[in-house]
């Protein structure tokens, strides 16, 4: 599943002046077998945020894809799809932020999954506040409930999330200033009551600093982001599931 601008490639080669110009970036899928051979591409959605990232996950019942959406009044929400046996669900949101941003705020969402329990985490920036929001599913993806916010003030985004053992999430976000930042990480358990806000490591705010990221395995959750400078290094702590209450 990636995001794919073959749409917007060429509008003014041989464009007719009286249709609109196809600019809009898609979500499309394709399946790759063991052999490398690609097929089943489909578009999931003809309008999509232009440089968000996209997540995926895989449930018991099948895969499910988040990413931003584009409306055509520049409403970028988070949307899902769901694959169910061969055929893709149609977008839903995941919830009615109504973020209207004229312009990509290369920020998208993240999600994890454990049998029918599914996380997702994503960043808003609608009323103008920033936020970070995570909502759960306990059908596989197929509805989603109210969301609760993460953050604790100052967010910037950059989301990640993973499922624990007991069926809650660990969300992890960057926030900060012009003073700086830090990567921080929140357990949410499966009633959505967000636990104590831990810090991970101060960082710089800035673009090089890209998207910190985890990953767990068994009790142990890893961290890895990039720590800005010259030269600029990843740094990779991790540490056990019960240190986050």
């Amino acid at each position: 599943m990636w995001v794919d601008g073959r749409a917007t490639k060429d509008v003014k080669e041989g464009h007719d002046e009286e249709a609109p110009l196809p600019v809009s970036m898609q979500l499309r899928y394709a399946a790759i077998d063991a052999e490398g051979r690609l097929s089943d591409e489909t578009v999931l959605d003809e309008r999509i945020c232009e440089c968000c990232q996209t997540s995926a996950a895989l449930t018991s019942e099948g895969v499910v894809a988040v990413y931003r959406d584009r409306s055509e009044r520049e409403v970028r929400d988070i949307h899902f799809v769901r694959r169910q046996g061969e055929d893709w669900s149609d977008p839903r949101p995941v919830h009615a932020d109504n973020w209207e941003i004229n312009g990509c705020p290369v920020n998208g969402p993240s999600v994890a999954a454990d049998g029918r329990r599914v996380a997702v985490a994503w960043f808003t920036g609608a009323g103008d506040e920033q936020s970070v929001k995570t909502a759960f599913s306990d059908d596989a993806g197929m509805n989603f409930g109210a969301p609760t916010r993460v953050d604790d003030g100052h967010a910037l985004g950059r989301v990640d999330i993973v499922m624990l053992p007991d069926g809650s999430a660990l969300v992890c976000w960057m926030s900060g200033g012009a003073e700086g930042g830090a990567n921080k990480v929140r357990r949410v358990s499966p009633g959505g009551v967000p636990g104590p806000v831990t810090i991970i490591a101060k960082t710089d705010v800035s673009r090089s600093s890209n998207f910190p990221r985890m990953s767990r395995l068994g009790d142990t959750v890893h961290f890895a982001w990039t720590q800005f400078g010259k030269p600029s290094r990843i740094r990779t702590p991790s540490a056990d599931v019960s240190a986050f209450r």
